[in-house]
């Protein structure tokens, strides 16, 4: 290959053919989007890291059931979403899950900075911080469904297939996340 970067094409046949080294451009590509899906569901660093590492070497065992006539990114990122939601329900079952605010800083690192200025900067910390506290309070099934829904743009369809529910469990998340939601703002803009 010498010192031309491969494409995902290249990069999934690697993998089909056991080589591990295709595996390289994918991690390049696809990180930190990955670890930010995964810290959005589990709100813990440690974890969304472990999730992602734990994903990759899944989708290195289970390339040969990528349909590789469709985009990597979709079925990657379900693959985050997955493992996000079983380690945060394997971790409740093992520990009570602590909902302190010790993550604030990994997720100011994982947002894009779109470089405003320094009162763009105060307000948008504020609003991050009280949606980073709003997503908190939803429950991990609530959260998974709110990310797929509206980070990753999945159908309820896709999103009730990922999370092994129906539909209408899955409409049920997203309006009991929504009401949740919206009754806390009205709450902090009362506060404000």
């Amino acid at each position: 290959m010498g010192d031309t970067p491969m494409n995902e094409q290249e990069a999934l046949a690697r993998l089909r053919r056991g080589d591990i080294g295709g595996l390289e451009m994918l991690v390049r590509q696809y990180q930190v989007q990955a670890l930010r899906v995964a810290y959005l569901i589990t709100r813990d660093r440690h974890l969304a890291e472990d999730v992602v590492q734990e994903a990759f070497l899944r989708a290195y065992e289970r390339i040969h059931q990528f349909d590789g006539t469709r985009p990597f990114g979709p079925w990657f990122f379900r693959l985050i979403a997955n493992q996000a939601l079983k380690a945060i329900n394997a971790r409740q079952r093992e520990v009570h899950y602590d909902e302190s605010e010790d993550g604030m800083v990994a997720i100011e690192e994982l947002l894009p900075d779109p470089g405003p200025g320094p009162e763009d900067i105060v307000a948008q910390d504020e609003v991050r911080q009280q949606v980073w506290e709003a997503l908190g309070r939803l429950s991990p099934a609530q959260r998974t469904a709110v990310v797929l829904r509206y980070y990753l743009e999945f159908s309820e369809e896709e999103i009730a297939k990922e999370m092994n529910c129906s539909r209408g469990t899955v409409k049920r998340h997203l309006h009991d996340a929504r009401q949740r939601l919206r009754k806390w703002s009205r709450v902090l803009v009362k506060e404000g």
